[in-house]
């Protein structure tokens, strides 16, 4: 088969399949990415999340020796919840990243890579081809760029004409030479607002992301939070927007999918009984939920920063039973200073009765809860 018409049904499948969006381009070194991300290295920007090594990131045919292309797909998602539970005084809410909305992306982009890759075979049996969302070796938002899928924004994240950022991205190596597509002009203009209202100043300016800074990566974090973020994250549990929310390109983009289903109770759930959660029940509850990765103890500790965070002063016995019964220290700890940071000095008394009992590290964060405060706002 000419390879022009079959570079055309593939889209046309595509489309058929779910996917918004597809472009191509070759399988070459990705040479520019490559001194990026040592420079990117170089300045400890990495989250320690993606692939470390550099060659693989950049050289597809590492993957796939036979290589000469690669398809880039992109599949918006929703970034709209109709009736979203509100958060108020006595029943305080945390919140999901948009990306993390419905069914875990992994296993949509996965199916829909995987019945493209079946359509190509069936026109070409003898094939090959290899698959990656997200956690393959390669740059998603490299390869989707070159591919003409969209342009890298001040915020990091590719902007596509159709889809804004609101997209999931993947990719496909594949040993046919498919002709590849123009990229798209950068169209940032003079437009900083994302690097303006980022809370933690992660974005740096040029597309590029400080990692250690950044809420989204901190949500993932398993250890204590550092203390200059934790009234940063606001009632986050997984993930942040803001970069996104604020892009004039977004505006008036909200995609929907079949197989994305959105659960308000789920994606902006109650703070209070996610503390004493059981793994089953979290499981059971958040499992299908990209967010819930790395596990619960993330997600719990950030669901009592949050609560610190709106001074929720109804969830202090909640949050005492998981101070004196929590197996895990960095729990107890912050579970300790959100109530000293809740109660302020009426808290003194409680925090330090338990004081003499409790690990060296769960003690300093008992201290820094009745003394932080003062510097909160």
């Amino acid at each position: 088969m000419d390879i022009l018409t079959l570079k055309q049904e593939v889209i046309d499948y595509a489309h058929q399949i779910g996917i918004d969006d597809i472009g191509f381009t070759t399988a070459d070194p990705f040479d520019e990415l490559k001194n990026k991300l040592i420079e990117y290295h170089a300045k400890g920007y990495a989250s320690g999340f993606e692939e470390s090594d550099i060659n693989l990131r950049t050289e597809p045919k590492l993957s796939l020796p036979s290589a000469q292309s690669i398809i880039a797909i992109a599949v918006g998602y929703p970034n709209k919840l109709q009736n979203a539970p509100k958060s108020v005084r006595g029943d305080r809410r945390g919140m999901f990243a948009r990306a993390s909305w419905g069914q875990d992306y992994h296993s949509i982009m996965r199916r829909r890579l995987d019945d493209l890759a079946a359509f190509i075979q069936s026109k070409v049996p003898d094939v090959e081809t290899m698959s990656m969302v997200d956690t393959g070796v390669l740059s998603d938002r490299a390869v989707a760029e070159r591919a003409g899928l969209g342009f890298t924004g001040r915020n990091g994240f590719v902007i596509n004409p159709k889809l804004g950022t609101w997209s999931y991205l993947g990719e496909m190596l594949v040993n046919l030479p498919f002709p590849p597509d123009e990229q798209i002009i950068d169209s940032c203009g003079d437009c900083t607002i994302c690097v303006d209202r980022c809370p933690t100043s992660a974005l740096v300016g040029d597309g590029q992301l400080n990692s250690q800074k950044c809420i989204s990566f901190l949500t993932q974090t398993k250890g204590y939070l550092k203390d200059e973020y934790r009234y940063k994250i606001g009632n986050r549990l997984y993930g942040c927007d803001t970069c996104q929310q604020v892009c004039p390109k977004n505006r008036g983009i909200n995609t929907e999918q079949d197989d994305i289903i959105l659960e308000p109770d789920i994606l902006k759930p109650r703070l209070v009984p996610l503390l004493q959660m059981s793994n089953k029940e979290f499981k059971a509850t958040y499992g299908h939920l990209a967010g819930a990765w790395r596990g619960k103890k993330p997600i719990q500790r950030n669901a009592i920063i949050a609560l610190a965070h709106f001074e929720e002063v109804s969830a202090i016995p909640e949050l005492k039973a998981v101070a004196e019964e929590d197996p895990r220290p960095m729990i107890r700890g912050t579970a300790f200073w959100a109530i000293g940071q809740i109660l302020g000095d009426e808290a003194k008394d409680y925090v330090m009765s338990h004081y003499d009992n409790e690990l060296e590290e769960v003690q300093k964060e008992m201290v820094k809860g009745l003394e932080m405060r003062r510097q909160k706002r």
